[in-house]
């Protein structure tokens, strides 16, 4: 059964960080993680190509998180520093078996539960 178990997350103030882990069941071709605030739409915020572990960020995020991945075990982690309260919201690991040349395409199929991250000013 295909299925990605997020952990991680929680409360910290501007300035602060946090890093959220997905283990995944299945290897898959991209992986990544979304955030969705409250009245917003689901955003893309960082992505890795699990064959090379090349990696692709919205530029909300760059220079601030981080995602990588551990192969073996068959997890990815977003390391996320400088926090601002902008960043807070629903966190999902995501993940898709499909190579279409590019993994900061939205066409995902597996998603995690989600995570709350709230900054605080």
């Amino acid at each position: 059964q295909v299925q990605l178990v997020e952990s991680g997350g929680g409360s910290v103030q501007a300035g602060g960080s946090l890093r959220l882990s997905c283990v995944a069941t299945a290897r898959y071709t991209c992986m990544g993680w979304f955030r969705q605030a409250p009245e917003e739409e689901r955003e893309g915020v960082a992505f890795i190509y699990t064959s090379t572990g090349a990696t692709t960020y919205a530029d909300s995020v760059k220079g601030r998180f981080t995602i990588s991945q551990d192969i073996v075990a068959n997890t990815v982690t977003l390391q996320m520093n400088s926090l601002k309260p902008e960043d807070t919201a629903i966190y999902y690991c995501a993940a898709r078996f499909a190579w279409d040349g590019d993994c900061s395409r939205y066409t995902y199929v597996y998603w995690g539960q989600g995570l709350q991250v709230t900054v605080s000013s």
